[in-house]
């Protein structure tokens, strides 16, 4: 990721980059996620001026409601009782 985008903080990168290279990173990011988290924020000519992707478990799903990508939030889990 580094050779593209710059690294603001740890895991945090920077890029303005075409849909090409965007497509190519994100690929990258697919094949060596493991158990992380992914999101991705471009700018576009959507309604709200950007899109985005998210990959891996989290508790905020991107939801499309007529064109417009919105962010539901599912309920937090409790924590293991085994203790």
């Amino acid at each position: 990721m580094a050779v593209w985008l710059l690294e603001v903080r740890a895991g945090v990168y920077v890029g303005n980059y075409g849909r090409k290279v965007r497509e190519y990173l994100w690929e990258q990011v697919e094949e060596g996620l493991e158990d992380g988290n992914a999101v991705m924020v471009w700018r576009s000519t959507a309604e709200a001026g950007y899109e985005f992707l998210t990959l891996g478990p989290n508790r905020r799903m991107p939801v499309d409601l007529d064109g417009v990508q919105l962010v539901s939030f599912f309920p937090p889990t409790a924590p293991d009782s085994d203790a």
